[in-house]
């Protein structure tokens, strides 16, 4: 790439554009826990249901979103994606009851299709293998804004101005991105920008066998069946298992969604900042696997450590840390899926990753809170914990295969 700043910019607007979308969802995962009788509902098995159901609905929908992005051009599918996201996110404050909450979050579940699509797309288009780690990190970032601003709000307003009044006011932000969608995202068909960026680099690229795609994809899973599906669908959960409502720190009482909403949004603080920092170390001389075998170790300590009663600052420390090491997590696997895109259709390709990260991210709050109900949720974090051990397994013994075949793939080179 001759102009990494020109190149960046249809991220940053795409990223920008996702997060401000993203805001009234992120708000749901740490208000439904625990306001759920607000929402109408008369279960705990529904708060997982409606927190899967906009996951679900994309398995199916999107290999028609990918083949619309082959044959429409890219501001019209965010032009819909924004739209549908703003009458879902109007919706979660008006709307009682699982079965018309469970539409709204089926519209969610397309919008955040095109919107992730979209923006995996663009950074395959603006990015050659060199810069793929360091620009994956910046649209992870970038999108995560969102995340960090509607969990925070929704922890922190919640009780003062009421759900009702944070969903219209981010349904209102909604609408201010269209002019943006209009003025700045690119007027082409992401097919056809694919097709040319593939003939580019097929020379360059190593070939890639079906094994590698497959432990790509599983891994892609297994990271947001985690990452995205437990710990983000539980947090509030967990807070109110360790302490119970309210917190008591420093003479100050805090309530549980507070707390939540703040230690959820430290993580998107930082993202922005720590992803294109991943990202860029897994370009250079460290490499994917290697610190995502770092990233599966401490994980999997922190899952061990969560559900154990311990104090709040080392609770507040524990969860902290494997917060950073789920953007680490997230940044490699990422990163991994965008490198298999220069070697099959892109297209194609990433509508596979989105699919298995759909699928992990919708049972994950499922599995959850079903979990929770009959084993408790102690059970539910040291099976998470067994999980990714299981993982950490894999990739160390397919890591060491490929060194012995000096296979690069895995690496940034």
């Amino acid at each position: 790439m001759e102009n990494g700043v020109a190149d960046k910019k249809p991220i940053v607007i795409i990223a920008l554009i996702t997060a401000v979308s993203l805001l009234g969802n992120e708000m749901l995962f740490i208000v439904m826990p625990i306001y759920w009788k607000f929402f109408g509902l008369t279960s705990l098995w529904q708060i997982g249901a409606l927190l899967s159901a906009n996951r679900i609905i994309r398995l199916p929908i999107n290999s028609l979103v990918g083949w619309c992005y082959q044959n429409i051009n890219k501001r019209t599918g965010l032009l819909i994606a924004v739209v549908i996201a703003v009458i879902s996110t109007y919706s979660y404050g008006v709307l009682k009851g699982f079965w018309l909450l469970l539409a709204a979050r089926i519209l969610w579940g397309i919008a955040w299709s095109f919107l992730r699509l979209g923006g995996y797309l663009t950074v395959i288009a603006c990015s050659d293998r060199k810069t793929r780690g360091h620009f994956m990190g910046l649209y992870n970032g970038l999108w995560g804004l969102g995340a960090l601003f509607g969990m925070l709000i929704g922890g922190l307003f919640t009780e003062i101005v009421g759900i009702q009044t944070i969903t219209t006011v981010f349904a209102i932000l909604g609408v201010c991105s269209i002019p943006f969608v209009i003025r700045y995202v690119p007027n082409t068909i992401s097919g056809s920008e694919m097709n040319k960026q593939g003939q580019q680099e097929q020379h360059s690229t190593i070939g890639v066998n079906r094994k590698k795609l497959v432990a790509v994809l599983l891994n892609g899973l297994l990271v947001a069946f985690v990452v995205y599906g437990i710990f983000s669908s539980t947090v509030s959960k967990v807070v109110e298992y360790q302490f119970g409502d309210n917190i008591t720190f420093l003479t100050y009482t805090i309530s549980v969604v507070a707390v939540a909403g703040v230690l959820q949004s430290i993580r998107m603080g930082m993202d922005p900042f720590l992803a294109p920092f991943f990202g860029k170390l897994s370009d250079q001389r460290f490499g994917r696997i290697p610190l995502l075998r770092f990233a599966l170790l401490v994980g999997i300590i922190c899952l061990l450590i969560i559900p154990l009663k311990i104090p709040f600052i080392v609770f507040v420390l524990v969860i902290f840390i494997f917060q950073i090491v789920s953007t680490l997590l997230i940044t490699t696997s990422d990163s991994l899926a965008v490198d298999l895109s220069s070697d099959f259709s892109s297209v194609k390709t990433m509508t596979y990753y989105t699919l298995v990260l759909d699928l992990g991210s919708a049972l994950g709050p499922l599995i959850s809170y079903l979990v929770i109900n009959f084993i408790g949720l102690r059970w539910l974090y040291w099976a998470t914990g067994i999980l990714l051990i299981c993982l950490l397994v894999f990739w160390s013994r397919e890591y060491r295969q490929q060194r012995v075949n000096d296979n690069t793939f895995y690496s940034a080179s």
